[in-house]
C-alpha cells in the first residue's frame, strides 16, 4: 500500500527574507501605482484647463469694464512702445503678438494658441504712468472672451485677468516678453 498513499508535502516556515521582500514589492508597486495615478488626474486636469483657455483660480467679480481712450499723442507714441512684442501665458503656451500700436491706442495684434484665434478688439491706454491693454476674442470657444492687463515696466510683464466668457469666470494671467 505504500504505493497508493501519497505523501503529504511539508511546506517550509517562511523566512523573514522572503516575508521582507514580497512586504518590499508590495509597497512598490503601490507607490508605482499611486504615482501613475496622481500623474494621470493632474494630465487631464492641465489638459481640460488649457481647453477652457485659463489656469489658476477663478476671480468672482462683476464682467469687465469699459476702457476709456484718452491718451495725449506725443506721450502715446513713446509710451506704448514698450507694449511692442511677442507675449507669452507660461500657463498655457498663449503668445499674444503686439506688432504695432497708434498714437490712438489701437493695437495691430495677433493671438495664438497655438494656431491663431482672430483678435476682436485691441487697445492700449494709459492713466499717469500706467500702461493697460484690452484684447477681445471672437472664436468658437472665445465668444467674447477678454484680457484685461497692466504693464509691469519692473518685472517687464503684462498681468491682470482672463475672462473666460463662455464659463464666465475670471483667472488671474502674467505674460513675459518672449526674447
Amino acid at each position: 500500500m505504500r504505493g497508493t498513499m501519497t505523501k503529504l508535502k511539508r511546506r517550509r516556515p517562511l523566512s523573514r527574507k522572503s516575508s521582507t521582500k514580497s512586504g518590499v514589492r508590495r509597497v512598490s508597486v503601490l507607490t508605482v501605482t499611486l504615482v501613475l495615478a496622481v500623474g494621470i488626474v493632474a494630465t487631464f486636469v492641465l489638459l481640460r484647463g488649457r481647453q477652457l483657455g485659463g489656469m489658476g483660480l477663478p476671480l468672482p467679480s462683476s464682467p469687465a469694464p469699459g476702457i476709456s481712450l484718452t491718451v495725449s499723442a506725443d506721450s502715446a507714441e513713446s509710451g506704448f512702445r514698450a507694449l511692442r512684442g511677442r507675449w507669452l501665458r507660461p500657463d498655457g503656451g498663449y503668445i499674444l503678438d503686439i506688432r504695432d500700436v497708434d498714437a490712438r491706442g489701437k493695437i495691430d495684434s495677433a493671438y495664438l494658441n497655438p494656431r491663431p484665434i482672430p483678435v476682436a478688439t485691441a487697445e492700449a491706454t494709459r492713466d499717469s504712468s500706467t500702461l493697460s491693454v484690452f484684447v477681445e476674442l471672437r472664436a468658437p470657444g472665445y465668444p467674447g472672451s477678454t484680457y484685461t492687463l497692466t504693464y509691469d515696466p519692473q518685472r517687464d510683464q503684462l498681468a491682470g485677468i482672463y475672462f473666460q466668457a463662455a464659463l464666465q469666470q475670471r483667472f488671474e494671467v502674467v505674460f513675459v516678453r518672449m526674447q
